[in-house]
């Protein structure tokens, strides 16, 4: 491929996904921007130096300017959360990073996708959105694609199978109100309830899913992470180096990614994450999921809870 992605941001989340990004066949050009240019400098050296076992790429500590021309850019920007602190706490900080930056990029890259994953990644997108002037195909947030992640990751532990054959998601806000539609939680097409019997049939020593466990492990796991080595960006530099392939690839996916709202559910005007359909041309637009009452009075109340986020802010 002959993509060129533009980082913005180099702290641990951004030089993990340049770094990432450079171990891939995903990108030909990777720009790294920081305030702090120094920093990106040796993020950069470090990262080329381990180059020379791969196809050519070209990696530099850049400005905005040099985002020219570029493929998708991706936001990294902001204070990084800290250990007992919330995500929707960082907000107004964000924002006004995110306010700070905006203009600069998108003038130098009007036609990029924008990938988001500044936390909390909903507000911020809805942020970009409001404020980029862009069309909102080219936007989109890393959104419940990392807690879609981790959701698999705690189902193949617990059934002892490939992750690969495992379709749950987690929808709603990157955060707290985030849920599990386990209505559309499969594994290679057998309901994950059907699947229990199925192993147990087969003599397997399985207990059944606790629910509320395994959100609480999508959930806090952010949060235990931080707590134990103090910041998260391996896991989260994977979900956006896929989420990249996906808007590069010749063909379109579907993903758990933070867009815009149309009164999909009956919901409107706030960015939050649920089965969409993204490609070489950004977004295309919600899948919709049959959902129990329940699950989709579940999506309202995230929806809400960004909502009441998005009204304290300052957005000019």
């Amino acid at each position: 491929m002959s993509s060129k992605i533009t980082i913005i941001g180099a702290g641990s989340v951004g030089s993990t996904i340049a770094y990432t990004l450079s171990s891939q066949d995903i990108a030909s050009e990777i720009v790294l921007i920081d305030i702090n240019k120094q920093k990106a400098e040796g993020e950069v050296l470090d990262i080329i130096q381990g180059t020379c076992f791969r196809d050519p790429i070209s990696i530099i500590a850049g400005e905005y300017e040099d985002a020219k021309d570029s493929d998708i850019v991706i936001i990294t920007s902001g204070i990084a959360r800290k250990p007992g602190q919330t995500r929707l706490e960082l907000t107004q900080t964000n924002v006004n990073i995110l306010k700070s930056i905006t203009p600069e990029i998108v003038k130098a890259a009007p036609n990029a996708l924008y990938l988001i994953v500044s936390n909390p990644v909903d507000i911020m997108t809805y942020v970009f959105t409001k404020i980029s002037g862009l069309p909102e195909n080219q936007i989109l947030g890393s959104g419940t694609i990392l807690d879609s992640a981790r959701l698999r990751c705690g189902l193949s532990e617990h059934f002892q199978i490939a992750q690969s054959n495992i379709h749950a998601y987690v929808f709603g806000e990157h955060g707290d109100t985030s849920f599990i539609p386990w209505s559309g939680a499969y594994i290679s097409g057998v309901s994950v309830d059907e699947y229990y019997d199925l192993e147990k049939k087969l003599g397997k020593d399985i207990e059944p899913i606790d629910k509320e466990a395994m959100l609480q492990y999508v959930q806090k796991s952010g949060s235990e992470i931080i707590s134990k080595k103090g910041a998260t960006f391996y896991a989260v530099s994977s979900s956006v180096c896929k989420l990249c392939s996906l808007l590069v690839a010749s063909s379109e996916s579907i993903s758990t990614v933070s867009t815009m709202m149309h009164g999909e559910y009956g919901i409107e005007d706030v960015c939050l994450s649920t089965l969409t359909l993204v490609g070489p041309n950004g977004v295309q637009g919600k899948v919709p999921m049959r959902m129990t009452k329940t699950e989709i009075e579940q999506l309202k109340k995230s929806a809400d809870a960004l909502k009441e986020i998005i009204a304290q802010i300052n957005l000019d």
